[in-house]
């Protein structure tokens, strides 16, 4: 399956130069909602924005086809993390990167343009194609709020395809892990600190207890843990009486992502009950994970396309959430797919146009060997 390289590339640069961030993505809606019906989608707009306090919803569009084959789903997300504003991309030596002062958004504009490219590729080749349903989703870098706030009644979809992954092309993302956010605040209690110290119970103290008490980092192959936001203390004469946490377990086992976050509450209550602390500890689930089996139709289906336009497939699980965790839950059996861009979420990201182009030619194999 071959693709218009030149026009893929210029996309590329086109839409990396739009800026966009989680709940800043009104920009880019706006240019993606434009390309959608140019290839004659029925395209809109959803009203997640409103939902979250962002300026734009999931863009969606439908484009009708052979009733009698399965209708497939592919998904990118429009927001980036950042420094995501004012992107400069340069093409140096097949590589597309920034200019270092930014990240480069190949996660996820390379997922966007190898749908556009994909389905242009199988319009213009009048190639058969089943019902395509596209989804480009807000806020996923902020928390999948995009997903979380999708209606997916209209969506008919037998397999969803979500182009959002490092890994080389041809790399298939058949496991992902569920996640459990841990929120805490810990209540000491306040005194002068050169005065009367031994009368305060300082909450950095039992915080750092705490964590220095809990199992952090990599648990096992599928097991990982981490608090990652602190915040406490309002001058240095003060015993601090409030220290907040946040943080997070996460594990393709569900049995271990139990077992992790009941240790992680455990530490943070030995430590209160240590310096006579109290605790107020909120664990959530935040995504459920996913398990796709090797006889799948979706898994099946992107083995065949790997395989159609030459590479040899990966199969693998990862450690990272993505909107496919959401997806899988609401019933549309999904795989993510490896883009090859590296270094992602930093300014020494980029991405091969080899890459690219073979991501845009994946998009059109799977809609060509879909029956």
């Amino acid at each position: 399956m071959t693709v218009n390289q030149s026009r893929l590339v210029e996309e590329f640069l086109e839409l990396v130069q739009v800026d966009s961030a989680p709940k800043d993505e009104r920009l880019m809606a706006d240019a993606l909602l434009t390309k959608l019906k140019e290839l004659g989608f029925d395209a809109y707009e959803d009203d997640t924005g409103s939902k979250i306090g962002g300026n734009a919803g999931n863009v969606i569009g439908f484009l009708e086809g052979d009733p009698d084959r399965p209708a497939l789903l592919f998904c990118a997300h429009m927001d980036r993390v950042s420094p995501g504003y004012g992107i400069k991309p340069r093409v140096e030596e097949g590589t597309i990167r920034s200019d270092g002062t930014t990240i480069l958004a190949a996660d996820d504009v390379a997922g966007v343009c190898a749908i556009f490219e994909g389905i242009r590729a199988i319009r213009e080749k009048n190639i058969p194609h089943g019902r395509i349903e596209v989804l480009f989703t807000v806020a996923e870098e902020g928390g999948l709020y995009g997903a979380k706030n999708l209606d997916i009644t209209p969506f008919k979809a037998r397999a969803g395809f979500f182009l959002d992954s490092s890994g080389p092309v041809g790399t298939i993302i058949v496991q992902a892990p569920a996640q459990k956010g841990i929120k805490v605040k810990i209540h000491g209690k306040s005194a002068h600190a050169g005065v009367a110290p031994e009368e305060g119970i300082n909450a950095i103290v039992v915080a750092a207890n705490a964590i220095s008490s809990m199992k952090l980092g990599r648990i096992d192959h599928e097991t990982t843990a981490n608090i990652g936001v602190i915040s406490g203390g309002s001058a240095t004469n003060i015993v601090p009486d409030l220290v907040e946490m946040k943080g997070e377990a996460r594990s393709r086992n569900s049995a271990s992502l139990e077992a992790q976050t009941a240790h992680m509450v455990e530490a943070i209550e030995a430590a209160c009950a240590k310096f006579g602390a109290k605790a107020d500890i909120e664990v959530t689930d935040s995504y459920s994970g996913f398990h796709l089996q090797p006889d799948d139709f979706v898994v099946q289906l992107a083995l065949k396309a790997v395989n159609h336009i030459g590479l040899e497939p990966i199969q693998q699980g990862t450690g990272g959430g993505s909107d496919a965790n959401i997806i899988n839950a609401y019933g549309i059996p999904s795989v993510v797919l490896g883009m090859g861009y590296e270094n992602i979420h930093s300014t020494a990201e980029s991405i091969s146009i080899d890459q690219l182009t073979k991501a845009a030619q994946l998009v059109a194999a799977v809609i060509e060997v879909n029956s």
